[in-house]
């Protein structure tokens, strides 16, 4: 759909759907808005229609954040699937789907030029399905042309309501063969990376067999005592800042649905580092024009205040953010897969002979991409107890991070050690992470002796994990870096999206991002850049 506005024609074909007795198993519905309404506006538009009472309730529940981007939202027990673009209209060429039928905007070229141009109708084309329906209310000669010009055959059809008359048309193309998607797949990894796509997969009904080389779950950067998730924002909104964006919000809304898993949304403090950070943090935030409750700046005396300690800088408030227990989140992952789900732990994998393979290896990840350059990273956290200090009440950051107890422990951290094989905590990176505290928030005392852990991490050279095909019935999701909490949900939704042929979550620049493949069309052009001197 062209043209979300206040959502009756999703809230009908939704019903429709409901009530069709040969209706498929589960329905997507793609939506454009450049303007969306708040939540309470929704509610007041919603009531003029007390037929949708319950479907407009359900859609109410989990209505997101009004900021830009790509919003995926599941309803009725996760059968209708919602994919919000918050943007105009250009964002269309950048979606990645095969439409059954598209719903076109019903103003007319003369009020709304940019949604009836001839480029735009291409686009539209593009992401018609063989035999898609199209209709619109508009019957000017010119919309008539334009989608005729786009492969479709159009009719003229008696209207509803007050609209004498409407546009019928039909995409005029040969379906290419579709393959029925193998609906079982070996996971391995049994971390955040895994858990999660081993979720999303077993929620659309698939079986899936997952092996971990330890005897439980999250026990490598997974099994870290608490971490915390937050998005970055960006003056430009760059690519990074973007997909950090969709992992925030998409992961918010897939572990409020989850049982027995262990957060607080106590909100996180990124504090400036110096004059020039500061000056790019309002930057960002005038720029954006981002909602409050996403993002804010704030004063050193109003960060002061959200931490519940003195601290020696502004910053950006994020409200929604937090820490989360990563243990917690994998078993409930697992656990939410139920049946569909094989646990083979506690075994080497010495050769694989499955189909389709799933590589949500984290530390083992250094070799299946050899175009993509990852570098290992020694990372040492500190645990304090909460009485040795004056603790903080949400979690902070500058240059590291400590976050409020957790059982009575402050984890603080963590080092960044490129290349560094060495699995035992070092009284030296405890000292740097105590200086990184004192950055962070006053300390009197420093707490002996320093308790801690070890994990590693793999890191990209652009910092984004890789999401996707690795070869011929290979997919990875590897290289999270320290971003596992904020790249895990949304990287397992972008891969079962893509193994089931269903829309894609989030638009087509920033799925390239996540390539596998980019690396290797970056090393060819590089070739080709040498060739031609």
């Amino acid at each position: 759909e062209t043209g979300f506005g206040f959502g009756l024609n999703f809230l009908t074909t939704w019903q429709a759907w409901r009530r069709d007795p040969a209706r498929c198993g589960r329905l997507h519905f793609v939506s454009l808005e450049k303007h969306p309404f708040t939540l309470s506006s929704l509610g007041v538009l919603h009531s003029r229609y007390p037929e949708f009472e319950n479907e407009a309730a359900q859609l109410h529940a989990c209505w997101p954040m009004l900021v830009p981007g790509a919003h995926r939202l599941e309803l009725d027990a996760g059968r209708v699937v919602l994919t919000l673009l918050f943007s105009d209209i250009k964002l269309l060429r950048e979606l990645r789907l095969a439409a059954d039928a598209i719903y076109l905007d019903g103003f007319s070229p003369a009020r709304n030029p940019d949604m009836w141009s001839h480029a735009l109708l291409r686009a539209v084309s593009r992401l018609a399905g063989p035999g898609a329906t199209a209709a619109t209310w508009s019957v000017a000669a010119s919309v008539r042309a334009a989608l005729e010009s786009a492969g479709f055959a159009v009719e003229r059809a008696a209207g509803f309501g007050n609209k004498k008359d409407m546009l019928l048309a039909r995409y005029i193309r040969k379906a290419n063969p579709v393959s029925t998607p193998r609906r079982n797949a070996l996971v391995i990894g049994a971390g955040l990376a895994g858990a999660a796509i081993c979720e999303r997969l077993c929620a659309r009904g698939w079986q899936v067999r997952l092996m971990e080389r330890h005897a439980i779950p999250a026990q490598e950067a997974s099994g870290n005592h608490a971490g915390s998730f937050h998005p970055l924002v960006t003056p430009d909104d760059s690519v990074f800042a973007r997909l950090t964006r969709c992992g925030f919000l998409y992961g918010l809304s897939r572990w409020r649905k989850l049982e027995s898993v262990r957060w607080d949304r106590c909100g996180v403090l990124q504090l400036a580092r110096d004059a020039k950070d500061e000056a790019s943090q309002r930057a960002s935030i005038a720029a954006l024009a981002l909602p409050a409750e996403y993002a804010q700046y704030v004063t050193r005396e109003e960060a002061s205040a959200h931490a519940g300690v003195p601290v020696e800088a502004a910053g950006l408030w994020f409200p929604e953010a937090g820490w989360i227990q990563p243990q917690s989140l994998v078993n409930a992952q697992l656990e939410a897969c139920g049946t569909r789900l094989e646990r083979i732990f506690g075994r080497e994998i010495h050769s694989i002979e499955d189909p389709l393979v799933i590589l949500a290896t984290a530390d083992d990840a250094l070799s299946p991409v050899p175009h993509a350059r990852l570098r290992r990273v020694r990372g040492q956290l500190t645990y304090i107890p909460a009485e040795a200090i004056e603790p903080p009440h949400a979690v902070v950051l500058r240059g590291g991070m400590v976050l409020p107890p957790v059982d009575g422990l402050c984890v603080v951290g963590a080092s960044f050690d490129l290349d560094d094989a060495d699995p035992a905590p070092r009284a030296s990176s405890h000292a740097g992470n105590l200086e990184r505290l004192e950055r962070i928030i006053s300390v009197k005392t420093k707490p002996q002796p320093l308790e801690g852990r070890v994990a590693f991490r793999i890191v990209a050279p652009d910092r984004l994990p890789l999401v996707g095909e690795l070869a011929e019935g290979v997919y990875g999701a590897l290289a999270y870096g320290s971003r596992g909490l904020l790249w895990a949900a949304l990287a397992a939704e972008v891969l079962a999206s893509e193994l089931e042929g269903e829309p894609m979550p989030i638009e087509g620049t920033l799925l390239d991002a996540l390539d596998p493949a980019r690396f290797a069309r970056r090393a060819k052009r590089r070739i080709g850049q040498y060739d031609k001197v």
